[in-house]
C-alpha cells in the first residue's frame, strides 16, 4: 500500500554508545595538544616570579576549554599534554621531564585527575543534551502523524506518513506496508520496544537492527492488520526510544485501519477482513 527509499547515505544512528565512542574532530584533537604548549611558552618569562601552582592554574584553564566541547578524548589528551608541558617548561630543571620536587608531582598529577573529570562531566552534560533534542523530535514526529489522524485523514495518507517517519527515525534504506502475511521475518518488533529474532532480544544499540528486513506488526484491539517491513542500514545503531516511538506510529495506523474496517470496527467480530487475524494468530 505504500513505500518510502531514503537515499543511500543515511544519517548517522543516535545511540547513546555510539556517541559515547565518537571520536572527536582532527581539528580537536590539535588545539588539545597545541594550546597547552602555547600557553606554557606564553608563561615562561614569568616562570621565575610566579609559583608552580599559579602557572597551572593558567593550564587548568586551558584544559577546562578543551573538555567543555563534551569530548572525553580531547580533554584527556589536553590535560596529559598540560601536565607535559607544566614539567618540560615551568618546572625546575628546566626543559627536562625531570621531577625535582613532590609538589610539582602532585599538581602534575592534579591536571591530569581535573582533565578527566571535567571531561567525563562534560560528556555527560553533551549526552544529555542531545537526548533532550532527540525527544524533541520523537514528539514532534508522533504529533504529526497524530494529526493526521485526529483530523479523519484517510487511511492511505496516514501510513505514507508513518513511513516516512518511520525511515526517518530509524535510518532505514527502504521500508513499505503490506496487510499480507510478508513471509517467515526472522526479526520482529515487540510492542515493548524491543527487537527479538527467534525468540532472542537483540541489542539494537550496539550492533544496530538486525537481518535484511525486519517486521513491525500493525494492531488494534488485540486484531493483527498488518505489517511495516523495515530494510534497516546494517550497523547502525538504534535506541530504544526510538524503536517505541516507531510502535507507537503503527500503533496510530492500526487504529485507522480498525476504524475504516466495518468489518471488524463491530464490536471486535470474528473472521475480519482479508489480510487480518486476531492477533497471535499470524
Amino acid at each position: 500500500m505504500g513505500t518510502v527509499t531514503r537515499p543511500e547515505t543515511p544519517s548517522p544512528g543516535p545511540s547513546i554508545r555510539s556517541r559515547l565512542a565518537a571520536r572527536p574532530d582532527p581539528w580537536l584533537l590539535v588545539v588539545a595538544v597545541v594550546a597547552p604548549v602555547i600557553t606554557s611558552l606564553v608563561l615562561i618569562p614569568w616562570r621565575g616570579r610566579l609559583d608552580t601552582a599559579d602557572s597551572a592554574l593558567f593550564l587548568v584553564v586551558v584544559i577546562v576549554a578543551v573538555a567543555s566541547t563534551g569530548r572525553r578524548l580531547a580533554a584527556f589528551v589536553s590535560a596529559v599534554t598540560a601536565a607535559l608541558s607544566f614539567d618540560f617548561f615551568l618546572t625546575r630543571p628546566y626543559y627536562s621531564f625531570r621531577i625535582s620536587g613532590h609538589q610539582d608531582l602532585i599538581t602534575e598529577l592534579l591536571l591530569l585527575v581535573v582533565g578527566v573529570a571535567v571531561g567525563e562531566l562534560a560528556a555527560r552534560g553533551r549526552i544529555h543534551r542531545q537526548d533532550a533534542v532527540e525527544s524533541r523530535q520523537t514528539v514532534a514526529h508522533l504529533h504529526s502523524v497524530t494529526e493526521l489522524v485526529a483530523t479523519g485523514q484517510e487511511p492511505e495518507l496516514v501510513i505514507r506518513a508513518a513511513l516516512e517517519e518511520l525511515s526517518e527515525q530509524l535510518s532505514l534504506r527502504h521500508c513499505y506496508f503490506t496487510r499480507h502475511d510478508p513471509g517467515n521475518l526472522p526479526a520482529r518488533v515487540t510492542p515493548d520496544g524491543e527487537v527479538t529474532i527467534a525468540g532472542q532480544r537483540w541489542l539494537t544499540e550496539d550492533l544496530g537492527l538486525p537481518t535484511s528486513r525486519v517486521d513491525l506488526p500493525v494492531r488494534s484491539q488485540g486484531w493483527l492488520l498488518g505489517h511495516f517491513v523495515l530494510h534497516p542500514t546494517p550497523g547502525l545503531a538504534v535506541a530504544r526510544h526510538r524503536l517505541l516511538s516507531a510502535v507507537a506510529l503503527a500503533d496510530l495506523v492500526g487504529s485507522v485501519l480498525l476504524a475504516n474496517d466495518s468489518e471488524l470496527a463491530v464490536a471486535g467480530a470474528p473472521g475480519g477482513a482479508p489480510g487480518t487475524s486476531p492477533q497471535g494468530s499470524a
